[in-house]
């Protein structure tokens, strides 16, 4: 089942599923088996054992893959429709970069079909050395500055060439889109909607005024602190959504809220960061918007995705009146902080 082949690339997919790329990428997506998952890693030549675990990922499909000369390898299927192939390809080269500067980083390989992008009945998918590491709940004052420091090496990286296929950090796609879709659905119970619409507007009139002004790069985008692995040094990876926008993006997220607390984790953070490129600290202005913009972004992304089956049971909680109680009056208390 999971020998050798002896069709290349979309001969064998052809011949074994009747399906062309181009076909139904959607379908497809939601029905990815192991087997096809093999295909995927062995059209450029390598082999696998069969073992192929799914691995936790709500966007794209991920798995793990092993090979016959034991390595492991991390697959990941891109969502249809999200990222066009040059968008992706973005990516990739900010990893490459990354990784060229010895910026602890996991950038795609070559299968052997000459890139590091590939296509499978119409799905794009890339393969990445499988990295063990795991993460710390908790980090003192000099790992905090470990971290700024790996932060600080990747903006330098990240400046020193654009990635203009990439999204851009604006009201527009974090506030105005999110905020239509979810309106749009009636996600928002009624009586809470208009109101909520409002201290949205009021946050992205701010927002647009602070980054009108700010300096912009290709950052991470999305670092949290699940996309920080240690290995024991601190390794960045999951660069699905990175960006073109404020490198304060990369810091706020690791230091949420506006208390004592979150100052004192963005100073240290900082105190690594600085070691290695000047930062403009004027632009943690922005923590607070951009904090704002995530939380309405993140309630439209799931909107749009509910009809992916695997969002209602992973947020059961997005249909209860709570659940926008709370999010509404957190954006009261930034709107209100903001002035």
């Amino acid at each position: 089942m999971f020998g050798h082949r002896s069709l290349p690339g979309e001969c064998f997919l052809t011949a074994r599923y009747g399906i062309r790329r181009g076909g139904e990428p959607g379908a497809t997506f939601f029905a990815l088996t192991p087997d096809r998952v093999l295909d995927a890693v062995e059209v450029g030549g390598f082999r696998c054992t069969g073992r192929c675990l799914p691995l936790r990922a709500f966007e794209n499909r991920v798995y793990e893959v092993e090979l016959e000369d034991e390595r492991r390898l991390v697959v990941k299927f891109y969502r249809p429709g999200r990222w066009s192939r040059e968008t992706i390809l973005d990516e990739h080269a900010f990893l490459s970069d990354l990784t060229a500067a010895e910026v602890p980083a996991v950038a795609p390989i070559d299968i052997g079909t000459g890139t590091t992008l590939s296509e499978i009945e119409g799905i794009y998918y890339a393969v990445f050395p499988k990295v063990r590491g795991r993460s710390l709940d908790e980090l003192d004052a000099e790992n905090r500055r470990r971290i700024g420091r790996t932060i600080g090496r990747m903006h330098a990286v990240g400046a020193s060439r654009d990635a203009p296929h990439r999204p851009r950090v604006e009201v527009k796609r974090y506030i105005s889109e999110p905020l239509e879709v979810l309106l749009a659905g009636s996600f928002i119970p009624e009586g809470l909607a208009s109101r909520y619409r409002d201290v949205a507007v009021r946050i992205g009139e701010v927002a647009a005024k602070v980054l009108a002004t700010a300096r912009v790069q290709r950052i991470h985008g999305d670092l949290h602190w699940g996309n920080i692995l240690w290995t024991p040094d601190p390794l960045l990876v999951d660069f699905d959504d990175c960006l073109v926008g404020p490198p304060v993006q990369d810091i706020w997220l690791l230091a949420r809220g506006n208390s004592e607390e979150a100052r004192k984790l963005r100073e240290d953070l900082l105190e690594g960061y600085e070691l290695f490129r000047e930062f403009d600290r004027s632009s943690l202005a922005l923590c607070e918007p951009l904090r704002a913009m995530r939380i309405i972004y993140m309630s439209g992304w799931i909107a749009r995705r509910w009809s992916d089956p695997s969002f209602p049971p992973a947020f059961p909680m997005f249909r209860n009146h709570n659940y926008w109680n709370q999010e509404y009056e957190e954006l009261v208390q930034i709107a209100e902080a903001l002035g």
